[in-house]
């Protein structure tokens, strides 16, 4: 299965104008998207979660069309069978670990819970070992914690590609080291490929893996 990426979009506003230009295809296990801050990694990945519509091209991922302009197919965000994971973690400060995970399970006019979903969120705490949080509210986390829920609530919807944005950016330097270990022992848990993006060269060298080297809305080329 690979993940193909072919798109243009132009955005600007008062104070600059900045033009995203990528393509790749990344069919491997884990790929890291690298590059300075500013250089449209974000962009990107807000593109293939479906949260910035391109201009023009098409992304693809296995067999699935997400995006294609000559026939004017685009799915939403919701319905793409992607796990997306903001810088933030995106995690919902009133709610607890556990109902931060089955919100994207449940119906919007759901007032109840469904025994298939709680199966599902129990399952996903017993893997990333968050059992003990379940009723904590995200302020009360640590940062490894947070991550854990954040990946575990994206892969609640069994999406068939992880994408993580900048997952270590806001930590100091020693958390930082810890949350790639962590990575490291997820990546063996679940079997899916993951592309994160970094601007961290010890990402690289942690990882010990090739890069797709972005600059200025461009993919330039591979860099080890």
């Amino acid at each position: 299965m690979s993940l193909t990426v072919d798109i243009r979009k132009k955005l600007s506003d008062r104070n600059r104008k900045f033009e995203l230009d990528v393509q790749f295809e990344f069919s491997g296990e884990f790929q890291v998207l690298y590059g300075p801050s500013g250089a449209g990694k974000s962009l990107t990945l807000r593109a293939l979660a479906g949260l910035l519509k391109p201009d023009s091209g098409r992304i693809s991922f296995a067999n699935t069309v997400y995006f294609d302009s000559s026939s004017k197919k685009y799915i939403p965000p919701q319905k793409r069978n992607l796990g997306y994971v903001p810088q933030s973690y995106g995690l919902f400060p009133h709610l607890t670990v556990r109902k931060n995970i089955e919100f994207g399970l449940n119906n919007f006019f759901q007032l109840t819970t469904s025994k298939k979903t709680k199966e599902t969120v129990s399952n996903l705490m017993n893997l990333f070992e968050i059992e003990e949080t379940s009723e904590s509210y995200p302020k009360h986390l640590s940062g490894g914690q947070k991550q854990r829920v954040a990946i575990a609530r994206a892969l609640a919807r069994d999406p068939k590609i992880l994408l993580l944005d900048e997952p270590f950016a806001a930590l100091h330097a020693d958390l930082r080291q810890k949350m790639r270990e962590e990575l490291k022992g997820l990546r063996k848990k679940i079997s899916m490929p993951i592309l994160l993006i970094s601007h961290d060269p010890k990402d690289l060298e942690y990882f010990g893996t090739s890069a797709l080297y972005m600059e200025d809305g461009k993919i330039l080329n591979n860099r080890s």
